[in-house]
């Protein structure tokens, strides 16, 4: 369903972004505005005592140290980013349906009371939106006299909306309408195969979400964008960021989410003839006359017809546009598809040269081995070899002595023998 939005929605939206308790500025400033929130806290003294003893901290000596802290929060959220996103390069086929059941208190269900009056309290407004269901995150600005609420479900913020809108309240007549979504970030270059499972899938690495829905057309086809709508700014601040500084592919394509901002627009309750600021003089002018058709020839009929041409011109640019638009992005695709088949090609090159010197690296290891291999066999039937001399010369000498011996034991008998005849 369309968001509701008036001009006094979107000027408190942007006071109360500043005036949030986490400090941080609006979607689209990223760490520019989440740095000048935290900074609040190091104006206003020249010094201050941080409770160390005998110890002054300058003010810039402040600043740099908030400049570190900042730093290191961003290389921890940088680091978990990292390891929610390592989950998600697996293949994303029949992914299971959403939970397509409305959550409490999102930030559709956000209203915006104005024109109030400075003595208004929050008990009051508490109670005047009791009936409508429950309540939470009540904002109050007593001095520029407006207010925000969050009801539970849509359809009773939708309830209270056309029920107060208009009430008088102390000569007052309330104006009521959805606020802006202040979480809520459009996504675009979304190739055909996203579905609104693996959008709210790849987005919620950085945030809880609240809804992740495809823009279709009217026969149900993909309009190439889509809105992701957070629980909290945060987590649109960090996809704007990170989609800004990096490319995050949702698919095997090349092309690169874009995101930025989503504007909400009216499209339901318009633009009430009690909301024309009808003490402008031009008012009464244009008033003047009603609506009618031009005579032909006329003065009226004449520069009726430029415009007109003018609005034609103007469409066949836009259509123009459109299609030079898609010869590029037709050019790029092909483009895209012949690095890729050329990258591929490429890796597959690589591994083939890497097989080969792999090969190659095996073959000389094995004849390295069969080299020392030979050389061992040739060393052992060397020492072999050695042994048998070692082992027949041993054996020579010990017959040598053998025979000297029995040489001798022979001499001796026969000495023996001759001495005793």
């Amino acid at each position: 369903m369309p968001y509701h939005l008036c001009s006094d929605c979107v000027k408190a939206e942007n006071n109360v972004e500043g005036e949030d308790a986490d400090g941080q500025g609006g979607l689209g400033r990223g760490a520019a505005g989440s740095g000048r929130g935290r900074g609040n806290r190091f104006r206003g003294g020249g010094r201050e005592d941080w409770g160390m003893r005998n110890q002054d901290v300058s003010t810039g000596d402040l600043f740099v140290c908030s400049l570190a802290f900042l730093k290191i929060l961003l290389c921890l959220d940088w680091d978990r980013l990292n390891e929610r996103l390592a989950g998600l390069s697996a293949p994303t086929h029949d992914l299971p349906p959403q939970d397509t059941r409305e959550k409490k208190f999102t930030g559709r269900c956000r209203l915006y009371i104005g024109n109030l009056t400075n003595d208004v309290t929050e008990d009051e407004i508490t109670q005047l939106f009791q009936p409508y269901g429950e309540t939470a995150e009540l904002f109050v600005n007593k001095e520029k006299n407006f207010a925000f609420i969050r009801l539970d479900y849509r359809a009773n913020a939708e309830k209270a909306k056309r029920e107060l809108d208009g009430q008088m309240r102390k000569g007052r007549a309330l104006k009521v309408r959805f606020a802006p979504h202040s979480a809520a970030v459009k996504v675009k270059n979304l190739t055909p195969w996203v579905s609104n499972e693996l959008l709210e899938k790849a987005f919620a690495v950085f945030g809880e979400i609240e809804r992740a829905v495809i823009i279709v057309d009217e026969r149900g086809k993909s309009m190439g964008e889509g809105i992701i709508e957070f629980a909290r700014k945060p987590g649109a601040q960090m996809a704007l960021r990170r989609c800004s500084d990096g490319c995050f592919f949702l698919t095997a394509s090349l092309r690169p989410v874009v995101l930025e901002p989503f504007e909400q627009l009216d499209d339901i309750d318009g633009y009430a003839e009690k909301n024309l600021p009808k003490k402008n003089p031009d008012y009464y002018k244009a008033r003047e006359v009603g609506p009618r058709f031009a005579a032909p020839g006329s003065f009226e009929y004449e520069y009726g017809t430029r415009w007109k041409q003018l609005h034609e011109l103007y469409k066949q640019k836009e259509e123009a546009l459109q299609r030079e638009m898609k010869m590029e992005e037709e050019k790029l695709e092909a483009q895209m598809e012949y690095a890729r088949y050329e990258h591929e090609t490429e890796i597959l090159r690589e591994q083939l040269r890497q097989r080969e010197l792999d090969r190659e690296r095996q073959k000389r290891e094995w004849e390295m081995k069969e080299r020392q291999a030979e050389e061992q066999r040739l060393a052992d039937e060397e020492r072999m070899r050695r042994q048998q001399e070692e082992m027949q010369l041993r054996m020579h000498h010990q017959e040598e002595e053998m025979r000297r011996r029995q040489q001798e034991n022979t001499l001796f008998m026969q000495v023996i023998l001759r001495f005793g005849t």
